[in-house]
C-alpha cells in the first residue's frame, strides 16, 4: 500500500488539474459568447506607438497590415533608441510605399530606465497627438478591422484599456512549435480563466495595449513602469486598480515566432515563467494545480500496474485534448494545431519543468541580454558603469522625429 502513496498524490493532483481544465472550457465558452456584447460603433482618433529594436520575423508584413486599416483616423509612431537599427530602414520603406498615412520615425536617445522598451515609449509618448494610444509590438500582424474592433468598446466611459488575445505563427523549428502550443493552448486558457474568476481580467498583454489618455494619465503615465519586466501586465494591472475598466477584445492577432532552438524556447519561457511568478506570485504558486497531464503521466510512472492510473490518464488526455481544441481553434483559430496537437504533451511536460526551475534563482534572458528580475524589476547581471554625458552631448541629443 505505501508504494501506491505517491501514485495516488500524482493522481489527487491530476484531478485538480482536470478541474482546471473543465474551468478553462467553461471560460472559453462564456468569452464567445459575450464577443456580440462588447461595443458600439465608436472609432476615436488614436496614435499607435510601435518600439523597435532590430529585425524580427515578417516584421515589414506586421507593418503593413497597421496601414490598410479601415479606420478613419490614426497615426503610427515607430521608435528606436539608436539612428543605426536595423528595423529603421523596413520604416523608410513603409514611409515610401504608405505616402498618404501618418507614419513618423523617432530616434529615443535617453536611456530612463533598464527595460529599453518602455525607456523609448516614454519619448514616443510625448510626441502622440491623440487621446487614445494604442502600443503593440514589432511583429504584431493585424486585420483590416483590427483598430475599430479594439476601439469599440471606449464606447463606454468606464474603459480605459482594451488589450488582445493572440496566435504564435511557428516557424520549422521544435522550439518554434512549442512555443506557438503553449501561447494557443495554455497562456491564452490562462487569460480567459482569470477573466471569468476575477471578475474581469486586472492586466493586459502585449499584443495591445489601447488605452485612453485619461487612464494613463491616472497612473502617473509610462514613466514609472521603465524598470520593470513586464511592462504590459503592469500596465493593465495599474490601470485596472484605478478603477477602469480591462476588456479583452473579441479581435485576435497573430505574431511570427522566430526559430528558436530548444535552448532558446527554454530560456524564453523561463523569462515568462519568472515574470509572471514575479507579476502575480500566488496565482503563480496555484499553478501546480494545473498541470492534469503532467500529473496523470507520472501516476501511470509511479503506479504502473494499477487500473485507475490509466484511468486518470486517459481522462486527463481527453481533457487536455478539448481545452487545446476549444481555445487554440475556437477562440484565437490556430490553424497549425491540428498538425501540432500531438506536441502538447512534451509542451505541457516542459512547462511543468520550468515552473519548479523558474524558483531556482532570478536570471532572465532578454533580447540578448541577462538581467536579475526582483520584485518586478529588473537590472543588468552584469552592470558596466556608464560613459560620462558632457553638458553639449546632452543638448544634442534630444529627441529626433522624422516623417
Amino acid at each position: 500500500m505505501l508504494n501506491l502513496v505517491p501514485g495516488l498524490v500524482a493522481a489527487g493532483l491530476a484531478v485538480c488539474g482536470m478541474g482546471f481544465y473543465l474551468l478553462c472550457l467553461w471560460s472559453a465558452r462564456t468569452f464567445l459568447r459575450s464577443r456580440s456584447q462588447q461595443g458600439a460603433a465608436i472609432a476615436p482618433p488614436v496614435s499607435i506607438l510601435k518600439p523597435l529594436r532590430g529585425v524580427d520575423p515578417q516584421m515589414y508584413e506586421s507593418f503593413r497590415s497597421h496601414c490598410t486599416q479601415d479606420y478613419p483616423e490614426y497615426e503610427i509612431i515607430f521608435g528606436v533608441s539608436e539612428p543605426d537599427d536595423p528595423a529603421v530602414e523596413a520604416v523608410e520603406r513603409l514611409i515610401r510605399e504608405f505616402p498618404g498615412c501618418k507614419i513618423r520615425l523617432m530616434v529615443c536617445p535617453e536611456v530612463l530606465g533598464n527595460n529599453r522598451k518602455t525607456s523609448n515609449l516614454v519619448q514616443m509618448l510625448g510626441a502622440a497627438q491623440y487621446d487614445h494610444i494604442l502600443i503593440n509590438d514589432s511583429d504584431i500582424f493585424v486585420t483590416p478591422d483590427y483598430l475599430r474592433r479594439v476601439m469599440g468598446p471606449f464606447a463606454r466611459t468606464q474603459v480605459g484599456m482594451v488589450t488582445c488575445p493572440y496566435r504564435g505563427i511557428a516557424a520549422d523549428t521544435l522550439g518554434s512549435k512549442l512555443e506557438s502550443i503553449g501561447i494557443s493552448t495554455d497562456f491564452i486558457a490562462g487569460v480567459l480563466v482569470a477573466r471569468q474568476i476575477e471578475g474581469g481580467i486586472h492586466f493586459a498583454l502585449g499584443s495591445t495595449l489601447a488605452m485612453s489618455r485619461t487612464a494613463l494619465d491616472a497612473i502617473g503615465g509610462l514613466r514609472p513602469l521603465v524598470d520593470y519586466l513586464a511592462d504590459d501586465f503592469e500596465l493593465g494591472f495599474r490601470i485596472a486598480k484605478a478603477g477602469y475598466e480591462v476588456v479583452l477584445a473579441d479581435v485576435v492577432v497573430e505574431t511570427h515566432l522566430p526559430a528558436y532552438s530548444f535552448r532558446g524556447f527554454f530560456e524564453h519561457q523561463m523569462r515568462w515563467a519568472r515574470s509572471t511568478r514575479d507579476s502575480r506570485r500566488m496565482g503563480y504558486i496555484g499553478l501546480l494545480l494545473t498541470f492534469g497531464l503532467p500529473w496523470a503521466i507520472f501516476a501511470v510512472l509511479l503506479a504502473p500496474f494499477a487500473w485507475w492510473s490509466w484511468a486518470m490518464l486517459a481522462a486527463a488526455a481527453a481533457l487536455r485534448a478539448a481545452v487545446a481544441i476549444k481555445i487554440g481553434i475556437g477562440v484565437v483559430h490556430d490553424r497549425a494545431l491540428w498538425r501540432h496537437l500531438w506536441l502538447v504533451p512534451i509542451r505541457d511536460l516542459v512547462a511543468f519543468a520550468v515552473w519548479f526551475a523558474s524558483f531556482a534563482d532570478h536570471t532572465v534572458h532578454w533580447r540578448g541580454e541577462v538581467f536579475i528580475l526582483e520584485n518586478g524589476k529588473i537590472r543588468p547581471a552584469h552592470p558596466h558603469e556608464p560613459e560620462p554625458v558632457s553638458a553639449a552631448k546632452s543638448d544634442r541629443d534630444k529627441v529626433s522625429v522624422h516623417s
